[in-house]
């Protein structure tokens, strides 16, 4: 099978997507930042403001039932997840890194709805104020993408 869409060879256009985004409040300048950066990247891609939903939830292991009962909804094209979860000196870092993507990956096979997980795991504050920005933008990107794909398909 031939691969028609290489990375940034493909045309993003999100006019007419619905959007939802759920946002860990746990590590709030980051994950504010994250917001930010998705929100403005989803506007410079045509996204109406008004067909964006946020929710915020208090930390990763909340963000997947959130967006469980988006996707149940049936209403969006894509939703994002939005968090940061930074090494400590336990188990708890892998338990939540581990535990939260698989459950965003899982919503999406279940659902069959595109999300773009930007929950960052990080080894620290700076690694994830480095990518706080970046991976805002990039989690917008790929709600789009995706959310262009499987209109294709369906």
């Amino acid at each position: 099978m031939q691969h028609a869409n290489k990375g940034s060879d493909v045309e993003l256009n999100g006019k007419g997507l619905r959007i939802g985004i759920v946002q860990a409040r746990f590590n709030e300048d980051i994950t504010d930042a994250l917001a930010k950066a998705c929100r403005a990247e989803l506007a410079a891609l045509g996204v109406a403001e008004a067909d964006i939903d946020h929710l915020s939830v208090p930390g990763a292991l909340e963000v997947p039932v959130a967006l469980q009962a988006l996707a149940e909804r049936n209403r969006y094209h894509a939703l994002v997840a939005l968090g940061c979860i930074i090494r400590g000196e336990t188990y708890h870092f892998e338990l939540v890194a581990n535990e939260s993507g698989a459950s965003v990956s899982r919503l999406a096979l279940d659902y069959r709805i595109p999300i773009a997980n930007a929950i960052l795991t990080t080894e620290n504050l700076e690694q994830a104020i480095a990518r706080q920005t970046d991976k805002g933008r990039d989690a917008a990107r790929v709600a789009v993408e995706m959310a262009q794909l499987l209109a294709t398909l369906s």
